[in-house]
């Protein structure tokens, strides 16, 4: 308690004196830049997936082939849950003389759960529903209503019933699920179903409980049910979204990762640069007490205790600060995204506190360990420094403890090793070339004169101090450039796969006898001739040779055995698109001679397929069995017909098959749909514009998170870089008063100043922007699935704007000199 009450003491004149300005400052805007980006990106992940939830219609949902009972509807009633039911089926639809197969959708009260139907009433706007079909009446999606010739007001005959068609369908929520559902669909009030009719023993009818709620409670009820799923029935979340949604929300997980990766390291730098300078400056002060015979563990304690005081004190104001400041943050977000952004949750401050007080131990606790070990004799002579070997073992637990720290916050074992290893990296290079700086100064320095030699000269004489500056500048700025590459690459990615010309009309059921008209036909409306592909419906019967059903993989999980018991939809290709990259094992050439496949890669991992396994399939009562010879990456993104297995050419001949394409139909061109079914009858072509519109939604408002945690980011870095380069200027003051004493004038000082700044700057610049070059390749590719292309334009940018802020922040940090008396500022680094 003594020990604790004299670490107290010896902060309060710390902060009285201003020695420890420096370090709260960094320490405070540290843990502001970690816990505010925290706190954005938890409350925008969780509203990302709530708004990605509308593509179910709810947070999760369970289908059945019967009514859902028993435990699962227990699990659906517990409090923070709300539900709600549909049911479906397929019947016949008349309006006028027209007949129609069509898929009805019978919803209950309070769906959708989550998002909305759009729609278009009696007065020709389109609006959101509030609510679900009023009795007696139906809603018809266009492409149905089109097909049937049906209009507003007209009566609509389902089974012994007969409704009026109040308005059409352009969006239901949960469309982007899967499209691939040529039939008309026709949505009533679930009151109006038993008067149809239809509900008869016998009637394959699909039923759908709903839920949504608390994060917590939808998680509870996933527990509970997930386990309670019996024959015919699954459990869907957003996490069964089409690959393109997955892969947009993934993506922004692992940037959002990203962002809090960088402003772990900038609190490092910053932190590691202030703790220096605040542990030489107790180095005197250690001196006398050991002259006054203090003991080894007196020092320590006094000096580790005013750590954690000023630890504690700086990390409560960081998180406080980021606290109120992401409550605007998540205001502008939540108008920006027009939704409900969550409230904050406790862990970000967790981690700010966690952050703060690991970076100031693991950089601040060394220097001062090396405190008890400071000679009597440091009193008289400042060149004196104590050695602890001790200090080492607490620098490498912390530096350990930070690494884990960055494994933890970045959410994917390929994004922290990247980043750790990119540091290291970094670090070396910028300490190697520091160095040679330094013997490169040294030599010229002779040939120099006036300010820009004094001004060079000074990164020469302080070795160890110009190269931890190199260092950690340049860590920082390729931290921020880091950031700064891969968010370039992510938005353009986003915006190039979901331009304007996406298709947005898939045609199926094309016949081989068809293919050449069709594609002719779809030229001669002025589109683009499409390629068609054979498209060959089978399902999976055999695995090396045994047996398999879809219960056969419900240990590898719901997904596992959702995929083995559906019908697969096989092709046939001599050459892979480039939007299909092989990533294991090799693509055949010409005609092998016997049956090989290629399947997509997460596919073949879920169903836990190998290269070399032989795989079998039941086509129309025919066996077709073949070996997997590659593993294919598939870009969904791209919205054109893509298959999980694609068979050699000739391996398929004989077994029945149609074609499939997809076209970007553009909006001056109503008639396609009407025209092209009307030229080939049995063609099925399905409009995916709705879709689309869901995808670039969410695109569009994980690009708007994106954006605002990224600059977010980009300015806590720069305030905390600024911390750090002012955290070490206490010998360039001392220097400077020592050059006013003697009749330096304030130009050349400046420009001394300025020479040295740039030399520093441009060093760090350009070793951050090569660095974060590279880095941002690794990550684009491994961890993100991009493309990369070095954009040494942006690179060059970067060096230059490195060399900037190095100098700008270091005049700003050293303009005291100028202004103050250097007798006043001798005496204050001095004493």
């Amino acid at each position: 308690m003594r020990t604790l009450i004299l670490a107290w003491r010896q902060l309060r004149r710390d902060l009285a004196a201003g020695d420890v300005r420096i370090l709260i400052a960094a320490l405070v805007l540290a843990v502001l830049a970690v816990t505010a980006v925290g706190f954005v990106t938890d409350r925008a992940e969780r509203a990302l997936a709530l708004e990605a939830n509308r593509l179910l219609g709810g947070d999760a949902v369970v289908r059945a082939d019967e009514p859902i009972a028993g435990r699962v509807r227990a699990a659906a009633q517990a409090p923070g849950l709300r539900r709600a039911e549909t049911l479906e089926l397929n019947t016949m639809i008349r309006a006028g003389e027209r007949l129609q197969l069509g898929e009805l959708r019978a919803l209950g009260d309070g769906f959708p759960l989550r998002g909305a139907f759009r729609i278009v009433g009696a007065d020709g706007r389109e609006r959101a529903a509030g609510a679900v079909p009023a009795r007696g009446t139906i809603w018809l999606g266009r492409a149905g209503a089109d097909a049937l010739g049906a209009r507003l007001g007209d009566e609509v005959a389902i089974g012994e019933s007969r409704f009026r068609l109040a308005a059409l369908v352009t969006q239901e929520p949960d469309a982007a699920m899967d499209y691939f559902n040529v039939a008309p669909k026709v949505f009533l009030n679930l009151a109006d179903l038993p008067g149809t009719g239809l509900v008869q023993e016998g009637s394959r009818i699909r039923y759908r409980l709903i839920v949504a709620g608390e994060a917590a409670a939808v998680e509870r009820f996933i527990a509970a049910a997930r386990p309670a799923l019996g024959r015919g029935q699954r459990l869907e979340t957003v996490a069964d979204a089409r690959p393109e949604i997955r892969s947009a929300l993934d993506r922004a997980g692992r940037f959002l990762g990203l962002a809090a990766l960088v402003s772990v390291v900038l609190a490092a730098v910053a932190v590691a640069m202030a703790a220096r300078r605040h542990s030489a400056r107790h180095l005197p002060g250690a001196a006398v007490m050991r002259c006054l015979g203090a003991q080894q563990r007196t020092l320590v304690g006094i000096h580790v205790g005013e750590l954690l005081l000023l630890g504690l004190a700086a990390s409560t104001v960081g998180v406080a600060l980021a606290f109120a400041l992401q409550w605007a943050v998540g205001a502008w977000l939540a108008q920006a995204l027009q939704l409900s952004i969550p409230p904050a949750g406790g862990l970000p401050a967790l981690q700010g506190y966690g952050v703060g007080l690991l970076v100031l131990m693991a950089f601040g606790a060394p220097p001062v360990l090396a405190l008890r070990r400071v000679p009597a004799l440091r009193v008289l002579r400042r060149d004196l420094d104590p050695a602890e070997p001790s200090a080492w073992l607490v620098a490498l637990a912390g530096l350990g403890g930070l690494a884990a720290l960055l494994w933890w916050k970045a959410g994917s074992a390929a994004l922290g090793l990247a980043m750790l290893l990119g540091i290291l990296a970094t670090l070396a290079v910028l300490a190697g070339l520091a160095w040679g700086l330094i013997v490169v100064l040294r030599r010229l320095r002779g040939r120099l004169r006036g300010s820009l030699r004094y001004g060079l000269a000074n990164v020469g004489r302080r070795a160890g101090a110009s190269i931890a500056q190199v260092s950690a500048l340049g860590l920082g700025l390729m931290a921020l450039l880091l950031l700064t590459f891969v968010r370039t690459d992510l938005l353009d990615r986003w915006q190039l796969a979901l331009a304007e010309e996406a298709p947005n009309r898939f045609v199926i059921n094309v016949q081989d006898d068809q293919v050449a008209d069709v594609r002719a036909f779809i030229a001669g409306q002025g589109i683009a001739a499409p390629t068609l592909y054979p498209m060959i419906r089978a399902r999976l019967v055999a695995h090396n040779g045994r047996p398999v059903t879809g219960a056969d993989y419900a240990a590898r999980g719901d997904r596992a055995r959702r995929l083995a018991e559906r019908e697969f939809n096989l092709s046939v290709a001599d050459a892979l698109r480039a939007d299909n990259e092989v990533v294991a094992g090799r693509f055949w050439h010409g005609r092998p001679a016997r049956p090989e496949v290629s399947v997509e890669e997460d596919f073949a991992e879920t169903l836990g397929w190998k290269l070399g396994d032989r795989v079998g399939f039941d086509i129309a009562g025919q066996r077709f069995e073949a070996t997997i010879t590659s593993l294919r990456s598939v870009d969904w993104e791209s919205f054109r017909p893509n298959f999980f297995v694609i068979a050699s050419p000739g391996s398929l001949d004989g077994f029945p098959a149609s074609h499939i394409t997809a076209v970007s139909v553009p909006p001056d061109k109503p008639r396609f749909t009407a025209d092209l079914v009307g030229r080939f009858p049995n063609l099925s072509v399905i409009d995916i514009d709705a879709v689309l519109q869901q995808v670039r939604g969410t695109a569009d408002q994980v690009s708007t998170v994106v954006e605002v945690v990224f600059y977010f980011s980009l300015v806590a870095g720069l305030l905390v870089l600024m911390a750090a380069v002012s955290a070490s200027q206490d010998e360039r003051l001392l220097e400077g008063g020592v050059m006013r004493a003697i009749g330096g004038s304030r130009r050349q000082l400046r420009l001394a100043q300025a020479s040295e700044f740039a030399a520093i700057g441009l060093l760090s610049g350009l070793t951050a922007a090569i660095a974060a070059s590279v880095l941002a390749g690794v990550v684009a590719v491994q961890v993100f699935d991009l493309p990369w292309r070095p954009d040494w334009r942006l690179a060059a940018s970067g060096a230059g704007l490195g060399v900037l802020a190095a100098l700008l922040a270091g005049l700003y940090a050293t303009r005291r000199v100028l202004d103050a008396p250097p007798s006043a500022t001798l005496r204050e680094l001095q004493g």
